[in-house]
C-alpha cells in the first residue's frame, strides 16, 4: 500500500496538493465533522504539507543550480544589483 501512496504522490503536481490542503483546513476548521473524520483528513494535510515542503525544496534547489556561475557565484543578484544602479543614475 505504501507503494501506491508513492506513486500517487509522485503523480500530484503541486497546486494540486496545496488545493487539496487548503480544502482539508477549511473542512477541519468548519468543526463539522466527526473526530475520526477530523483525524483523517489531519492526517492526509501532514502527508500533503510534507509532499509540497518537498516539491518547494527540489524547485529551490533548481533556481540555485541555475542562478550560480561554474564558481558557486550567485549571478542572478549582480544582474539586478547592476540594473539598479544604472537606473539610479
Amino acid at each position: 500500500m505504501a507503494g501506491k501512496e508513492k506513486g500517487k504522490e509522485k503523480e500530484l503536481k503541486f497546486e494540486d496538493g496545496l488545493k487539496r490542503l487548503e480544502e482539508i483546513v477549511a473542512k477541519l476548521e468548519s468543526g463539522n465533522l466527526s473526530l475520526d473524520d477530523s483525524l483523517k483528513l489531519f492526517e492526509e494535510g501532514v502527508k500533503l504539507v510534507r509532499f509540497c515542503n518537498e516539491r518547494l525544496a527540489e524547485a529551490q534547489q533548481k533556481v540555485e543550480l541555475l542562478t550560480k556561475d561554474q564558481a558557486g557565484n550567485v549571478i542572478g543578484s549582480q544582474l539586478f544589483d547592476s540594473e539598479n544602479s544604472e537606473n539610479n543614475n
